[in-house]
């Protein structure tokens, strides 16, 4: 039974700064600009249509004031919850087309709600080139939800953004798996800190997309399920150039399309978002295009007709012995059938960042992913300088989740989950986990 893909615009901008004193971040454009491109057609996706925003208006907000738009921010969240809710209930994959990284909060608002439905708990893969960890523990003072998000959807900061409907955190730290962030993220340690696993470029890159995916799978085999969050700035700035924070480093678009197709291979995934792109930097749509084609390519188990639809149960009765020093199971448990922004600076100037003559980017094509995951370079075209994908093909490894012979699985909600959620005592409370107490200069709002 083939997994349908819902299709939905959420193109917020209200996590970012201004790009200038008189202009607004672009991201907000990134939904049009991708649909521009047969997104839907070539998905065999249905249109869930468009949650419009509220207006993007920092006024006169000054550091020290707390996240800017949190109000806006936290409204959009619970209508945005509201729809991923409605499109799992229905049985489709939603995939979610921001906007700025502070979606992510309606999205994390939705597998906590489905999760107490459930009785189990649910993940979190943050693909992203920054860990958006900042908060008041750690920073001199807050201000762009996007450079936030993973803090406070850990339950990080202030309660109007951590802790909408009194649920706090919406995934606790231990269903958290950080992929692709830079080897010199600045809260690298404050992560280490509080238990969230990581594997930052240079080592998702030694050990290969595909294994890569599979590790993250087995780090959240306790969970009835888990959301994938993309932040576009995962790529390298020499082949995706278009985000607000472009980081040297990244990965190529070959590798995130094994990645996702890794990440999505298994009916515990739930859904998928992507953030960043901001089509003001990309004049011709060239990258545009590129992201569609990755994400297309990507998605290609989940429309395929041997996928099965989403199996979101309380949690396996057994596991294997936990991995040493993460507390993880470390196999998935297949369950019997039927059962139940650190601080981003303004985007430069895109001539400033684009790739180099002869390095223009190179992806694998769909029907390289189809027949195993094998990246294919056309001859005498060159992958920009480290940026080759590494590691062991799909092809070699076994698959990620349970096979589709393990049966379809049901979509159960518990009948006896609370209608409302328990009022949380500490919702007023800072619940920042201890830190190295360095405090991260700032400057306007993002």
């Amino acid at each position: 039974m083939m997994r349908r893909i819902a299709v939905l615009d959420a193109p917020s901008n209200l996590g970012l700064r201004p790009p200038t004193a008189t202009s607004v971040p672009g991201c907000a454009k990134a939904p049009g600009a991708l649909r521009d491109h047969d997104l839907l057609a070539r998905l065999r996706a249905r249109d869930a249509g468009c949650l419009t925003p509220p207006r993007y208006d920092p006024g006169d907000w000054r550091p020290g004031d707390g996240v800017c738009h949190a109000r806006e921010i936290s409204d959009y969240s619970v209508a945005l919850a509201d729809r991923i809710g409605s499109i799992i209930d229905r049985g489709e994959f939603p995939l979610v087309l921001g906007g700025d990284c502070s979606i992510l909060l309606g999205s994390a608002l939705a597998m906590h709600r489905l999760g107490e439905a459930v009785g189990g708990r649910i993940g979190l893969v943050f693909v992203d080139g920054h860990s958006d960890f900042r908060h008041p523990g750690n920073a001199s003072y807050v201000g762009a939800a996007a450079g936030e998000d993973l803090a406070l959807v850990t339950g990080r900061g202030q309660a109007d953004l951590a802790a909408i409907e009194g649920r706090r955190p919406y995934f606790r730290d231990i269903d958290v798996v950080v992929l692709g962030i830079r080897a010199q993220d600045e809260y690298r340690l404050d992560l280490q800190a509080a238990g969230i696993v990581t594997r930052p470029v240079p080592a998702l890159r030694a050990e290969g997309a595909a294994r890569t995916a599979q590790w993250a799978h087995e780090q959240l085999a306790d969970c009835a399920g888990y959301w994938v969050h993309i932040d576009v700035d995962v790529l390298d700035p020499a082949v995706m150039p278009a985000v607000d924070a472009p980081d040297p480093g990244g990965i190529a678009f070959a590798e995130l399309e094994i990645l996702l197709a890794g990440l999505v291979d298994t009916p515990h995934c739930l859904g998928v978002e992507l953030t960043v792109f901001d089509p003001d930097y990309d004049p011709d749509g060239a990258y545009a295009a590129e992201i569609v084609n990755t994400v297309v390519a990507g998605l290609a188990p989940v429309s395929a007709p041997e996928a099965v639809p989403p199996r979101l149960l309380p949690g396996p009765s057994s596991t294997r012995a936990a991995r040493p020093g993460n507390g993880r199971s470390a196999a998935r448990v297949v369950p019997p059938r039927g059962a139940v922004d650190a601080d981003r600076p303004t985007q430069p100037d895109p001539d400033a960042t684009a790739p180099p003559a002869g390095l223009e980017p190179v992806r694998a094509s769909g029907a390289a992913v189809a027949a195993g995951l094998e990246p294919v370079v056309p001859p005498g075209s060159a992958v920009p300088a480290g940026l080759e994908p590494v590691g062991p093909s799909s092809a070699e490894l076994e698959p990620v989740g349970p096979p589709a012979a393990a049966g379809p699985g049901l979509l159960r909600r518990n009948p006896l989950a609370m209608a409302e959620p328990p009022a949380d005592p500490d919702a007023d409370a800072d619940l920042s986990a201890s830190e190295d107490g360095t405090a991260h200069p700032s400057a306007g709002i993002a």
